[in-house]
């Protein structure tokens, strides 16, 4: 909600007291790689040239083309940045050179381009080094620690969007000894959740260690690892129909978390989000409808 109007408006801005002979910065106008570009140059006289790439980071701007050649050519001659500086010179992040042809840049504009580094905290360094990029300012770390610091947005968005199942589950699970418990309801709203912490939290700490590159299988080995606990925690008494379910459905729940995972991290499937969606999703509705089906079964009466 709002993510498009997280913003700010493309255009020239001035970090410190720039001169005509300061550094151009480029940037995305996604108000968060804004502030944090801003930040990491405090202390510093800095042109800062914002491009309008509609409140996306500069990675995904860069695959969608709105920080591409022809945004960057539109901006200078936008901003008259040939008449404020004396250079012909624009330091780019490495993250947004997939969607920039440089050559077209300096042939269209007279301004050249240079990649400084991954992270916006390096650039204190890369102008320090006289705009050398070393090794590590290339490099693009995402350890576990890294994953688990983006699983909060994904618990919170998934927790949000289950509200009305829970509410379903909640009462289903009360009523189903034939009198309302709400001790019992609580069971597969517990289950659930489970499944949602599998996928949404324990899958991305582990990304790099389940097999496969699809993100929904990925998912749904942790899916099964908790189905597997939540057995043996409660599964004394359980009829085969309903070992059936638990091993169906919490799989589905914690693949389908981690697939959203997807635009969250550098990890990708060799065939594509898109294609793997379109081969993921029906195989989860059916594996769902099946669980749901041996549900029903196995506790009726």
């Amino acid at each position: 909600m709002g993510r498009m109007s997280y913003l700010v408006p493309p255009g020239l801005y001035a970090v410190g007291d720039p001169g005509a002979d300061d550094p151009v910065v480029v940037t995305a106008n996604y108000k968060m790689s804004y502030d944090i570009v801003r930040q990491a140059l405090t202390g510093r006289n800095v042109w800062l040239l914002v491009l309008e790439t509609y409140g996306i980071n500069v990675w995904c701007a860069a695959g969608k083309g709105s920080f591409g050649t022809g945004e960057i050519v539109r901006r200078v001659e936008a901003t008259g940045l040939a008449d404020i500086v004396r250079h012909r010179l624009l330091i780019l992040p490495i993250l947004g050179a997939p969607g920039v042809r440089a050559h077209e840049v300096q042939a269209r504009t007279g301004f050249s381009i240079k990649y400084a580094s991954v992270r916006a905290s390096d650039l204190p360094g890369f102008f320090d080094s006289g705009m050398e990029t070393t090794t590590r300012m290339r490099e693009l770390t995402f350890t576990p620690y890294q994953r688990l610091v983006l699983t909060p947005v994904e618990v919170v968005a998934g927790v949000k969007k289950s509200l009305p199942l829970y509410v379903v589950l909640f009462v289903a699970g009360s009523l189903v000894a034939g009198t309302f418990s709400a001790a019992q309801g609580l069971i597969p709203v517990f289950a659930y959740t489970g499944a949602l912490f599998a996928g949404a939290v324990a899958a991305p700490v582990l990304l790099p260690w389940l097999p496969t590159r699809s993100f929904s299988f990925k998912g749904a080995v942790a899916g099964l690892v908790w189905a597997f606990f939540w057995y043996l925690m409660r599964g004394e008494g359980w009829n085969s129909f309903e070992v059936i379910a638990n091993f169906l459905l919490l799989p589905v729940v914690a693949a389908f978390f981690t697939l959203n995972f997807t635009g969250s991290t550098p990890f990708t499937s060799l065939s594509g989000v898109r294609k793997e969606m379109r081969l993921a999703l029906p195989v989860m509705a059916g594996a769902a409808v099946m669980g749901l089906i041996s549900l029903g079964i196995g506790m009726a009466p």
